[in-house]
């Protein structure tokens, strides 16, 4: 990839349709994408989307790079391998707990680690409800690092009348905050009128 590419992960946490959109509409802006995929998130993926990883993959072709989450060798676990930044999404609270506390056991967690190590950008969309207390101390400790937590909430000042809209408002705030210019297409934005 000549251009750095976005790291997307994906655990194992319900919310696969904000995965796929997210990598939609990365390359709806012909951005690179670096997508890695746990296990769990995959079988997730093709029970709530009832289409497997590997048919998608096929559809957005070379311009995805896909490294399974076992894969520790993949040049995204390098900080050498300049990247734009990295999304989690969905990201579950066992993904949010080994990244807040260092432990990478997986490549998404890996590259989640390069990202904090190197100061770029790191964005998780947290999948859980209602939130202990420990998982609100992790989140706390990856914010103060830096880390911009998008939980997945929607917003009804634009009177959503699908799925389809609310996803596209979570997805577009995630890529916002990740650096993603014009990520919330101006559709979305809140726009006060003028007195």
């Amino acid at each position: 990839m000549a251009v750095r590419p976005f790291v997307v992960g994906v655990s194992g946490a319900s919310g696969a349709v904000l995965a796929r959109r997210c990598v939609e509409m990365l390359l709806a802006r012909e951005l690179p994408v670096a997508l890695t995929v746990t296990d769990v998130a995959a079988g997730i993926w093709q029970d709530e989307l009832g289409t497997s990883l590997s048919q998608d993959l096929a559809v957005w072709g070379a311009r995805v790079r896909y490294y399974p989450a076992e894969h520790m060798p993949a040049p995204i676990a390098s900080g050498s391998y300049r990247t734009r930044g990295m999304i989690v999404v969905p990201c579950s609270m066992a993904t949010v707990a080994a990244i807040a506390h260092g432990t990478s056991t997986s490549l998404l967690t890996r590259a989640a680690d390069v990202c904090l190590k190197e100061g770029r950008r790191l964005v998780l969309v947290p999948r859980e409800t209602p939130l202990s207390a420990i998982h609100l101390e992790n989140l706390l400790r990856l914010a103060r690092l830096g880390v911009r937590i998008v939980p997945p909430v929607p917003a009804f000042y634009n009177h959503p009348t699908s799925l389809d809209e609310v996803v596209d408002f979570v997805v577009g705030r995630a890529l916002e905050a990740l650096g993603v210019p014009d990520g919330l297409p101006a559709s979305y934005r809140y726009v006060q009128e003028e007195p």
